[in-house]
């Protein structure tokens, strides 16, 4: 056999799905802590990881930031900022007692369900949080109302199971990076059973996550795989392998081009590529980078919508 014909490598059809990546949540996260490293000086402080993905957290240590989980682990006198996903409501009013400079990070549209939260609290009724259990937005919104005025439900099933609440006044929320047709499920299930509940206005789960979700979905079915790139504890990262799945397509979920196995390319021939909210772009160029090293790749992007959503930084970084 000629030697170069052998050592040509099989074509490989990626198909790039957008929207992808950074939303303007993380984005805007990202940034309160480069400019509060700015401002402040090194270290500055950050109560959980600010997003949940390894390569940005190493990013932002390496220039200056120090990442922990409870606010003991911060020295008096230095900043502290809060992550994206939200905190409980003692958690800044304990920063405050110390005299700790503090700035929020909450992304606007998980602070938008905590307000809502108060508000029927307020009105008197019990709240539904459909959501995952331990994640830190969920625990994030438990922490901005009363114990026990809202029961957290995961699934379908659950909703049958929530007998303590049927002769009381109900609402209903949800986390922002669930899967738009579980929640939707969960939504019809509660509904069904409690018709006069009262629901938010608009949708919970963030414009982010849906577009993402939507964009695996137009790709997936034309695939024979698809990789997502994300972290484990990535609730919306985890979304989209789900989605994939849900599409008839096997997906992975990897966090690095490094583990990306050589032979799970061996029978396809179209693979398709998505990136969780917390994942920048530059780790999808390094997986389209190793891709290259193993197949004849030829990218097309498939985008399903634009995105134009920006918000604004906390006043202390502007004026």
């Amino acid at each position: 056999m000629n030697a170069t014909l052998s050592a040509t490598k099989p074509p490989l059809r990626v198909l790039i799905a957008a929207p992808r990546g950074f939303c303007a949540g993380v984005e805007r996260a990202i940034e309160i802590v480069e400019r509060a490293i700015d401002r402040y000086g090194a270290p500055v402080y950050v109560r959980h990881e600010i997003v949940h993905n390894r390569y940005v957290v190493d990013g932002l240590k390496a220039k200056g930031a120090v990442f922990v989980e409870d606010l003991d682990e911060v020295p008096d006198g230095a900043p502290v900022i809060f992550s994206a996903h939200g905190v409980p409501k003692s958690v800044p009013a304990a920063a405050t007692a110390r005299g700790l400079e503090w700035l929020d990070a909450t992304c606007p549209l998980v602070s938008k369900v905590h307000r809502e939260a108060e508000r029927q609290i307020g009105l008197g009724r019990h709240i539904l949080f459909i959501g995952h259990a331990g994640h830190a937005e969920v625990i994030g919104t438990f922490g901005q109302v009363e114990a026990g005025s809202m029961t957290l439900i995961e699934t379908v099933e659950d909703v049958a199971a929530l007998d303590h609440v049927a002769d009381r006044q109900l609402a209903y929320l949800t986390q922002t990076t669930l899967s738009v047709d579980d929640t939707a499920a969960i939504i019809d299930a509660i509904k069904a059973r409690f018709p006069d509940i009262s629901g938010p206005k608009s949708e919970d789960i963030c414009y982010a996550t849906s577009n993402r979700q939507e964009a695996v979905k137009r790709i997936a079915p034309d695939c024979d795989l698809v990789l997502v790139i994300g972290a484990p504890n990535s609730s919306n990262s985890q979304r989209l392998v789900e989605v994939a799945e849900r599409a008839g397509t096997s997906a992975r979920l990897i966090q690095r081009a490094s583990e990306i196995v050589p032979e799970w390319l061996d029978t396809v021939s179209t693979l398709g590529l998505t990136a969780g909210a917390s994942a920048p772009e530059a780790l999808v160029r390094e997986v389209i980078s190793r891709l290259c090293e193993l197949r004849e790749v030829g990218e097309e992007e498939t985008v399903s919508t634009r995105e134009t959503i920006t918000f604004k930084l906390p006043r202390q970084l502007t004026v």
